[in-house]
């Protein structure tokens, strides 16, 4: 799998930095660069990509602003000098959050997050389509909609509709929640958690992980 990406940034050094980045990466393919974002949201109207690499403080059409107004499938990690960005970034469902000056290792580091999110997601659609859903007695108004899971000596209540997707790690797991900076962790098996979800909203694409398509 290979990504388009565009790199946002108001100073030309930095857009060089990510440029040779991005092309030394070999799963991610630079579809172009730009200095504002109110150039960048000109071009993805014609033609969208896969991943920004995009700076917050820029004039005119902000980062920040600019990430919520993109496309549902188009993913963000953000570039800044700032890290009091970090909370409201991920509010946003960043896939990351990178402070100036970018190492290439924090670099991949991030890019390897928006990678594994992008194969989730073809997992997902991919099972959906060779599989029908499995049937459920209840009315759809009687159908669960959130969970309670043991976190921290207390009992969590999850809205499903803000599961991003769940990883299983030997004894416990990891529920990604939308808008939330960190995971919920839980004392408890994948495959436990998995019979507490409707069949017909998650579906397991991996040993591993459980996710919720689009």
């Amino acid at each position: 799998m290979k990504l388009r990406c565009l790199v946002i940034d108001d100073e030309p050094l930095a857009v060089e930095l990510m440029e040779g980045y991005v092309r030394k990466t070999p799963f991610l393919e630079l579809a172009g660069s730009y200095e504002s974002g109110t150039a960048a949201f000109a071009a993805l109207r014609e033609r969208p990509v896969d991943l920004l690499f995009c700076d917050i403080q820029m004039p005119g059409l902000n980062g920040m602003e600019l990430s919520r107004m993109l496309p549902e499938a188009t993913r963000v990690i953000f570039t800044t000098a700032f890290s009091q960005y970090a909370v409201e970034g991920f509010r946003v469902q960043a896939v990351d959050y990178l402070l100036k000056p970018i190492s290439y290792t924090d670099f991949l580091s991030a890019a390897n997050k928006a990678l594994q999110w992008f194969e989730l997601k073809r997992r997902a659609e991919e099972a959906g389509r060779e599989s029908q859903p499995k049937g459920d007695s209840r009315k759809p108004d009687e159908a669960p909609q959130s969970i309670f899971v043991k976190t921290e000596y207390r009992l969590q209540q999850i809205d499903l509709e803000r599961i991003l997707y769940i990883e299983g790690l030997k004894d416990y797991v990891k529920i990604h929640v939308e808008g939330e900076a960190h995971p919920v962790v839980s004392l408890l098996s994948l495959k436990a958690l998995e019979e507490q979800l409707p069949a017909d909203r998650f579906i397991r694409v991996h040993r591993s992980y459980i996710v919720q398509p689009s």
